[in-house]
């Protein structure tokens, strides 16, 4: 079911994309309220569940530590696997957000005959990873250039680097071989590799399937089906959506409804999905903290201001008997009075 319901679903979005396109006055809602929903969900769930992590307390100081961390003067810490400063923590920030370190540095367990445990090193996820990454960035800015009138010297840039190979009429963009190949990957990693095949969900596949219908459909509309589509309206409706004066000026053609509709469902779907990693990622106190332990204490919000410290000092005065009673060694030896109670 994990596999064939997701597939499934997104299926079910195909043909009521395709299916509610062609009535008749039902453009409009395709075209514009729908799009206009999905932002809006998009826009507020993002804003709910970044603003929620932010107020989650952070009970305990859990920075992962990789390498040696700042001690004494004249021992080499490792500035970045256990960063102590600000700027340090901004640098690792860096590295993890836009070169997905902690995935370069990757392994993967193996268990064979002896028994014998090996730990491989494991980039191939890492390369399609970045591969899908900003494949998926460069299409979305891209894209842009159908928002804005005129179409800014940078984005004009981008397109036309990402088709200088200028293969093919249409030409053939190298995000949009790349963006494949990252998620056939990713798709079939879940399939064969019998690890993450067992701890992988329907909603580990839902946006794959979901990532590539939208692909497919902007390729089908591209390169085999762009006689019935008409750029102009798609211009101006795109205009009009980020203007706040859509119009739908001509029959723009189902696929574009299709594709619209699924870009539409995966940004409603984003905010309360695994995908909201892309948030997530900043607010991680497992990276966005300093590993300074040593120099300052960590308050835990969740304390009770009217609960004071409890020493193991006062602890043992308090439960000495009982744990003399069960046999636990204690510090301070009983006093007469104690004795005399146990004893009875």
């Amino acid at each position: 079911m994990k596999y064939t319901f997701p597939l499934a679903a997104v299926v079910a979005l195909v043909l009521f994309s395709w299916i509610g396109a062609s009535i008749p006055g039902m453009q409009y809602i395709f075209g514009i309220v729908v799009p206009y929903l999905a932002m809006a969900l998009f826009l507020g769930g993002f804003c709910y569940r970044v603003i929620w992590w932010a107020k989650s307390p952070v009970p305990f100081k859990i920075p992962t530590t990789c390498g040696q961390e700042f001690s004494l003067p004249w021992i080499k810490y490792n500035k970045l696997e256990a960063p102590l400063t600000t700027p340090q923590v901004m640098a690792r920030m860096f590295l993890e957000v836009v070169l997905f370190r902690s995935l370069w540095r990757n392994t993967k367990a193996m268990a064979y005959k002896g028994p014998k445990l090996t730990y491989e090193s494991s980039k191939w996820l890492w390369l399609f990873a970045i591969l899908f990454h900003y494949s998926f960035l460069i299409i979305v800015l891209r894209h842009m250039r159908l928002f804005l009138d005129p179409v800014p010297t940078v984005i004009a840039n981008l397109d036309y680097l990402d088709g200088i190979l200028q293969i093919g009429a249409p030409q053939i963009y190298m995000t949009e071989v790349s963006i494949l190949l990252g998620l056939l990957f990713l798709l079939t990693r879940r399939y064969f590799n019998r690890h993450v095949r067992y701890i992988s969900q329907p909603n580990d596949f839902f946006p794959l399937y979901l990532i590539i219908a939208i692909v497919g459909s902007g390729i089908l509309m591209r390169f085999f089906l762009r006689s019935g589509v008409d750029i102009i309206a798609i211009k101006r409706l795109a205009v009009g959506l980020v203007t706040f004066h859509p119009s739908i000026i001509s029959d723009i053609g189902s696929i574009f409804y299709i594709h619209l509709f699924l870009v539409s469902a995966l940004l409603a779907y984003f905010p309360f999905s695994k995908l909201m990693h892309m948030g997530g990622v900043f607010l991680s106190p497992t990276r966005n903290m300093a590993n300074d332990t040593r120099m300052r204490r960590h308050i835990n919000p969740w304390n009770d201001p009217d609960i004071k410290p409890h020493s193991y000092a006062g602890y043992e005065d308090e439960f000495r008997k009982d744990m003399v009673e069960q046999g636990i060694p204690v510090e301070k030896p009983l006093s007469a009075e104690e004795k005399a109670a146990v004893e009875e």
